[in-house]
This record gives C-alpha cells, sequence and structure tokens, in this order.
C-alpha cells in the first residue's frame, strides 16, 4: 500500500506540471502562436513518437525577470530564446553552458560547424532558426505603386496611412538608419554613437505623429488585416500566418529585414539535462529544422536542412522563396548583431524611452 501511495503521488505531481509522462518528459518553453503550433507538428510531437519521451510546453515573454522567477517553480529544461536573449541569460547564470560533443555524440565538431551558421554555437546556447523583423503593408492601401524599400516606410507623402511599430528600440532604429542611406555594415557601429542615435530619432521624428505603438506580437498582422495601418513592423513568421491562413492582404517588403536568431539552451534550474539534450539534438536535426520551415517561414541554421525544405504540406505552397534568410532576400538585409543588442539594451530602452517622452 505504502508503495501504491508513492507511485500516485509521483503521477498527480507530474500531471500537475502539465507533463506527459513516457520515458520522463521535458518541459519546453517557447512563444506561442503560429510558432509553437509549427513547432508542435515538426519537433515536439515527432521527439515523442520516436523518444518516448513526453514534452509539456510553457509560454514566456523572452524578460530575465520571468526566466529568474519561472524556472525552478515550474521546472523548465529546453528555453526557446532570442540570441542577444541568451547571451545576457547566460552571462546572469540563468542557463546551463552548454557541452556540444555531449549533445552531438559522434558527430565531429569540425563537420557541425561547417554545416550550422558562422557563430551558431555559444557557450550558453545553439542557434536553431532565422527569422526577421520585417516592414510589411495592406495591399488594398496602395492600389497603385507599392512600397519596396525601408525608406517608403518614412515616406507619409506617397505612401501615406498610419505606422504600427513596436513600442521598442529594436529594428526602428535600425530601419531609420538605413532609410537615411547609412549602409547595412555601418549601421550598428553607428549606432554605438551619440551621432548615430541623433540621426535614428531625427528620422523617427518624421512619423511619430502617425505611429500606432504595439507591444503584442499578433497585433501588427491584425492592425494591417482590419486597415486601421497602412504599415507595419512585424515578425515575417506572423505576417505570413495571416496572409496564408486568414487571406489578409498582407505583402512583405524583403529591403532592410533585421535577420536575427532563435536559439535553443538549458536552464540552469532543469534537473533533467539528458533529456534536455536529447532534445536539442532532435530538434537540430536538419530534417526537423526543414520540416519546421515548411510549417512557418524561419530559416533553418544548417546548410544540409535548407536543401530539404519543400513545399507547405497545407497549401503547396514553396516555402525557401518565404524565408528571411532566402538568397534573393539578402540584398540589403541585415543580420542582428546580437552581442551589441545584449550589451546594449538597458542604453537603448532608455534612450527610446526618452524619445517618447519628448525629453
Amino acid at each position: 500500500m505504502r508503495r501504491f501511495k508513492f507511485v500516485v503521488a509521483l503521477l498527480a505531481a507530474g500531471l500537475a506540471a502539465g507533463h506527459v509522462h513516457a520515458r520522463g518528459a521535458v518541459t519546453v518553453v517557447t512563444w506561442g502562436g503560429a510558432y509553437e503550433a509549427a513547432q508542435r507538428a515538426a519537433i515536439f510531437e515527432p521527439f515523442t513518437g520516436k523518444t518516448g519521451i513526453g514534452v509539456g510546453v510553457r509560454r514566456h515573454d523572452g524578460r530575465p525577470e520571468t526566466l529568474r522567477t519561472r524556472s525552478q517553480p515550474e521546472s523548465w529544461d529546453v528555453v526557446d530564446l532570442t540570441e542577444d536573449q541568451a547571451i545576457a541569460a547566460c552571462k546572469s547564470g540563468l542557463l546551463r553552458r552548454l557541452d556540444h560533443a555531449a549533445i552531438f555524440k559522434a558527430v565531429p565538431t569540425a563537420s557541425l560547424k561547417a554545416d550550422f551558421a558562422a557563430g551558431a554555437f555559444r557557450d550558453c546556447s545553439i542557434a536553431q532558426n532565422a527569422f526577421a523583423s520585417v516592414i510589411a503593408y495592406n495591399n488594398d492601401a496602395f492600389p497603385g505603386v507599392k512600397p519596396r524599400r525601408i525608406e517608403d516606410f518614412f515616406d507619409l507623402t506617397s505612401f501615406p496611412g498610419k505606422r504600427a511599430v513596436e513600442r521598442s528600440p529594436d529594428a526602428i532604429l535600425e530601419w531609420a538608419l538605413l532609410a537615411e542611406g547609412v549602409p547595412p555594415s555601418q549601421v550598428y557601429d553607428l549606432l554605438s554613437t551619440p551621432r548615430g542615435l541623433q540621426l535614428a530619432f531625427r528620422k523617427l521624428d518624421t512619423i511619430r505623429d502617425s505611429v500606432i505603438w504595439w507591444t503584442d506580437v499578433a497585433a501588427p498582422a491584425e492592425l494591417l488585416r482590419s486597415g486601421r495601418a497602412s504599415m507595419a513592423s512585424g515578425y515575417n513568421g506572423r505576417f505570413f500566418a495571416a496572409a496564408r491562413d486568414r487571406g489578409a492582404p498582407i505583402i512583405i517588403v524583403w529591403d532592410g529585414q533585421v535577420i536575427g536568431y532563435e536559439v535553443w539552451a538549458i536552464s540552469a534550474a532543469s534537473q533533467n539535462i539528458k533529456a534536455a539534450e536529447a532534445f536539442i539534438r532532435f530538434a537540430t536535426a536538419p530534417e526537423r529544422m526543414a520540416r519546421l520551415a515548411e510549417k512557418i517561414p524561419y530559416g533553418p541554421t544548417r546548410r544540409s536542412a535548407m536543401e530539404r525544405i519543400g513545399l507547405d504540406t497545407d497549401r503547396r505552397i514553396p516555402m525557401r522563396l518565404h524565408l528571411p534568410n532566402a538568397p534573393g532576400h539578402m540584398k540589403r538585409a541585415l543580420v542582428r548583431d546580437s552581442a551589441w543588442y545584449a550589451h546594449t539594451a538597458t542604453l537603448r530602452k532608455k534612450r527610446f524611452m526618452n524619445w517618447l517622452e519628448g525629453k
């Protein structure tokens, strides 16, 4: 009877944590929405099917405070973060330093590094996909000439209407400099100076009175779909899903997109290291990356995965054409400097909020 009560207690604890038990379970923390739905189909469910290890899913907002306060109580194991968030969290001791050799076992490190994007392996993370902050527009708002460049976002005369912009300095400062003619290779160096910030905020002043500020990542697609905004900043995957699944008249401008990396990391609070490593090994396999890209247009970080990408299985859409890092989209793309983002987060936010408040 005592043994029976012990087993029942274990099962109850697992159910309370929201875990699915087979050969253990791993808690994966991600972002929700269309992205999470794609991950469930391309990674989470196939992982359980192959290994017998259940996947419990949590959602987060990427803030260090969230990682600090929720990781241990909620038994977080694997965390999906942007690369700059992972760099900062690693420095703060919130993530476990990875043993890349243990994760990939017998695969030679040299061949892995040749296959993955440059810099994909960091102390606490492995880059898994490339996303982009992009500018998009409501196609019905411009029946004649269409926006084609970042400069058009700031041109209220040729392309009138409200602009939906994230209430954050992320991406919009880069776009402001690109619209001023600064080459992508010089953007981050210039933004590191008072002159560069002054130039960027002066450009933002030209659209200040036409901006709808958003904080919910689902908002820009809805603002475009409803016609409340004619152009918007947002994530390429969200815009793609709104156009494909809801028929929204949304067109992405493939110019000046700010490409960033999503990474896998292991929480410092994890007590399930082997299962977490097994999950990351599975999730970063070329075929898994390719299947994810067929569900949502985030580009894989492995060359061997890019070659495997086919059609969206639901709508028969050739997905390689919609990836932010597709060769045809890279002419004036800007690769996000994750280390710069991590190191300047507080300063950029302070300067941005001062500008918003007219200081």
